[in-house]
């Protein structure tokens, strides 16, 4: 006969450290979740205890293991969060010397994993070009903030938020690791660009032709931006796909964002057997 969770103190302590795990991704606060997935011999901790540590390796929520087995594993759950990837920790209860310092007599593996904010892309306009944006974002798991006087919600299903009172930009207020399109394609690009750098955000895109995207960084430039400023700027913005249509120039915005936040190398990918000439 299968227990509950109050039958069962420890499974109600795994539903507390999910809850947890929830709310802080709700908060968009990072933590890494560690789970014992195996043990053997005498351990401290059983199969499927949880565990959540913070940024700093601190432990929020949960128990892996006691002593220096719970000290390792908030070491791995650090270097998880640096490296954004997962990991399997092997902890040697038995040995004092070479191992965690705990001579229990058993051994356990704790999967640990990442848990990051969806990364947000801020889409300013509200025509085609930035209604495709939004669709190839939220595609490629951003989080996808609309932000235009003009922007229709049935016309940006896909994102997270839209903001349609915000004329002043006053409400763009990105993390350093969010992204901002600047799609408006108006006269006015320089004086929005200049309020988006002072935003703080990681990095621009600036949709515009060459001759536009010049005026505007020249604008920046004689303004008085910083050299970092203007560095953060991707203008014209996009891949050198060779875009035309609305579709193919949200495209190759994204894939520009994508190739910087995967630090790509922007190659082409070479086949083994290059493909057959048409008939």
């Amino acid at each position: 006969m299968t227990g509950t969770a109050a039958d069962n103190p420890d499974s109600s302590a795994d539903a507390d450290v999910l809850a947890v795990a929830s709310q802080l991704q709700a908060k968009r606060q990072p933590f890494a979740l560690a789970t014992v997935i195996e043990t053997e011999g005498s351990t401290s901790a059983r199969t499927s205890a949880k565990a959540i540590f913070d940024a700093e390796g601190g432990v929020v929520l949960g128990w892996v293991g006691g002593g220096c087995a719970q000290s390792t594993v908030a070491h791995a759950a650090l270097e998880s969060l640096r490296t954004q990837s997962s990991q399997i920790v092997e902890l040697d209860l038995n040995d004092e010397v070479l191992g965690t310092g705990m001579p229990c007599g058993g051994s356990m593996k704790v999967y640990v994993e990442p848990v990051l904010p969806r990364p947000v892309i801020w889409i300013l306009g509200h025509g085609r070009v930035a209604e495709c944006l939004c669709r190839i974002g939220a595609l490629m798991d951003f989080d996808v903030i609309v932000d235009d006087p003009l922007a229709e919600r049935a016309r940006f299903q896909a994102a997270a938020q839209v903001l349609a009172d915000d004329p002043n930009y006053d409400a763009v207020k990105p993390g350093g690791s969010d992204y901002i399109v600047l799609a408006t394609q108006s006269s006015g690009d320089h004086q929005a660009m200049k309020r988006i750098l002072a935003s703080g955000s990681g990095s621009v895109e600036l949709i515009a032709s060459h001759k536009r995207a010049k005026l505007v960084l020249d604008y920046l430039r004689d303004d008085g931006q910083s050299q970092d400023a203007l560095g953060r700027v991707r203008a014209p913005a996009g891949l050198d796909l060779g875009a035309q249509t609305p579709e193919e120039i949200a495209l190759s915005v994204i894939s520009e964002i994508v190739l910087f936040r995967r630090r790509g190398r922007g190659f082409a990918i070479c086949r083994a057997d290059p493909p057959a000439a048409p008939a």
